[in-house]
């Protein structure tokens, strides 16, 4: 979804490669919007002992969003908030699928540092608790807004229209031994 649905222009591709990466790009033009996202249903439910994401990707020097729904919509006018994390990105050479020259970055995403939103607006601290296993959606997002509602600065995110590029190599869910306070990340989303 982008943000043409408020009247913006910004345009995102998105495909995956052979050896099955997203690569999200596109092309932000923030008179009249300034967001661009794409969503998937997640394969299976995360249990109810996953704590993280491990997210291996490849990005541009912006900072992303990883959104995760109940598939109610998780808009500004949803009964249900979407629930976002800021994905900061170092400027690395976007992959192609015979490029093997640099490592990717890999970034762990505590399901507990996940923020409530609706639409650009953060919601109150308190109001909503996230049940992870009522999750059925996840999503990338480049915004004008961060995560907390904050403005994605300039260096972050861009100014007037500029092109983006982050390539996920992998998300892994992370999940909490509870009996030997182990991680064990073997299940792949």
């Amino acid at each position: 979804q982008d943000d043409g649905v408020m009247g913006g222009r910004s345009e995102t591709l998105h495909h995956v490669s052979s050896s099955s990466a997203l690569n999200f790009t596109g092309h932000i033009n923030t008179n009249g919007g300034g967001f661009t996202s794409i969503r998937a249903p997640l394969p299976v439910k995360f249990p109810a002992n996953a704590e993280a994401l491990k997210v291996t990707f490849r990005g541009d020097g912006k900072t992303y969003k990883i959104l995760l729904t109940d598939g109610s919509g998780g808009g500004p006018s949803s009964r249900s908030p979407s629930w976002q994390v800021d994905l900061p990105t170092t400027n690395k050479k976007t992959q192609t699928d015979d490029d093997d020259d640099d490592e990717p970055d890999v970034q762990i995403l505590s399901f507990q540092d996940f923020l409530p939103s609706f639409g650009p607006r953060a919601v109150p601290p308190g109001k909503y608790e996230l049940d992870i296993t009522e999750m059925n959606q996840i999503g990338v997002m480049l915004s004008l807004k961060l995560s907390d509602g904050r403005p994605n600065p300039p260096e972050t995110f861009g100014v007037g229209e500029f092109d983006f590029s982050l390539w996920v190599e992998k998300i892994e869910v992370i999940l909490k031994e509870e009996k030997e306070g182990k991680i064990d990340d073997t299940c792949e989303t």
